[in-house]
């Protein structure tokens, strides 16, 4: 049997992509913090689909151990995909930041996304049909005002697993690496964000996604040939590419190989 690994499926783009999922015919490993939560979407994910397996693991990513520890529990399980999915996002000044906030979000949008995809490589690198999907954002791609924080931790999400996907093409491997950029997507997001208890997407954005739409984004992504799946911040079309940032593959300059 073989699975996909959802992480931050509790609520959100998660919650959805573990559906989306599941309507293709996947088994699925879905992780998060909120054991109910999880429950739930199994629940739901069975009452449609009752001949898969729906693997929950409870666990807190942002604890760069736990990492560690979600990845060996799995040992057992023939892992065909995994999406990277949890994170969290910060609107603040830096100057005003809550640094115990900041520590928690580079953990787990950058640590835990790093190990995860370490460890899922270095075991299934030349497995037919394998893919890793990482979760960014247009922020990403972007610097946007009072988010500079974690547009930089985003950048890391997208520069890291562009450079793997040429990684992985020059290596020769199976396993293709690739990184989805939502925009602002209607979700928990924006709460934790500014530290909130209620949060109008109407009001603060006017236009967005639902985490179905970007599930669905993700599944072109999936299906595709290409690299990177991004939404335009402006006008909020989603198109799939080739790798964006510039690499020196090529360069004289590279340190040569011992």
């Amino acid at each position: 049997m073989k699975y996909t690994v959802i992480t931050g499926a509790s609520s959100g783009i998660g919650y959805e992509t573990a559906k989306a999922f599941a309507g293709r015919g996947k088994n699925l490993v879905i992780a998060a913090r909120r054991t109910d939560n999880l429950k739930m979407l199994k629940k739901e994910i069975l009452e449609e689909c009752p001949d898969l397996d729906v693997v929950i693991r409870s666990t807190d990513l942002s604890v760069p151990e736990n990492a560690y520890r979600f990845y060996e529990g799995l040992k057992d399980y023939g892992i065909e995909t995994w999406v990277n999915n949890a994170g969290f996002g910060n609107y603040d000044r830096v100057a005003d930041q809550d640094l115990n906030k900041i520590s928690m979000m580079l953990n787990l949008n950058i640590e835990a996304l790093t190990i995860l995809s370490s460890l899922y490589v270095r075991d299934y690198k030349d497995v037919e049909g394998t893919q890793l999907i990482n979760i960014s954002s247009c922020g990403g791609y972007t610097i946007v005002p009072m988010a500079v924080t974690y547009c930089a931790a985003k950048f890391y999400v997208s520069t890291f697993t562009e450079g793997l996907a040429r990684e992985l093409e020059e290596a020769g491997a199976k396993m293709k690496a690739k990184v989805l950029a939502p925009a602002a997507t209607k979700t928990e997001f924006g709460m934790v964000a500014n530290n909130i208890s209620e949060y109008d997407y109407d009001k603060s954005f006017g236009t967005y996604h639902t985490g179905k739409q970007v599930a669905g984004f993700l599944l072109e992504l999936y299906d595709s040939a290409k690299v990177v799946g991004i939404v335009d911040r402006e006008s909020f079309s989603f198109r799939l590419a080739d790798p964006l940032f510039p690499y020196a593959g090529n360069s004289s300059h590279n340190q040569q190989r011992m």
